[in-house]
């Protein structure tokens, strides 16, 4: 997975997707996290959540968070997002 992530509905989805790809349910990832349900939900949601919660859920997934210089997206990823939007309207 190297997906670039700059949104939470963003993140969201890459958390699920690798949730569902080792096969499981949420409440077994919350389990495995240490942390309830709802911070699961929350996650995948791209809804605010505290940072440790993130670090708890990646490291039940095995994953680590990376930072890199990103920039300013460009014009297509703009355009690719407002048109994400307009669809799910």
């Amino acid at each position: 997975m190297t997906d670039t992530i700059r949104l939470p509905d963003e993140l969201g989805r890459q958390l699920r997707q690798q949730r569902e790809a080792q096969g499981m349910s949420k409440s077994e990832l919350a389990h495995k996290a240490g942390r309830v349900r709802e911070v699961v939900y929350r996650l995948e949601a791209g809804e605010d959540t505290a940072v440790s919660s993130l670090m708890a859920v990646l490291g039940a997934l095995g994953l680590a968070l990376r930072l890199e210089r990103a920039g300013l997206p460009t014009a297509e990823e703009v355009a690719r997002r407002f048109q994400d939007d307009d669809d799910a309207a």
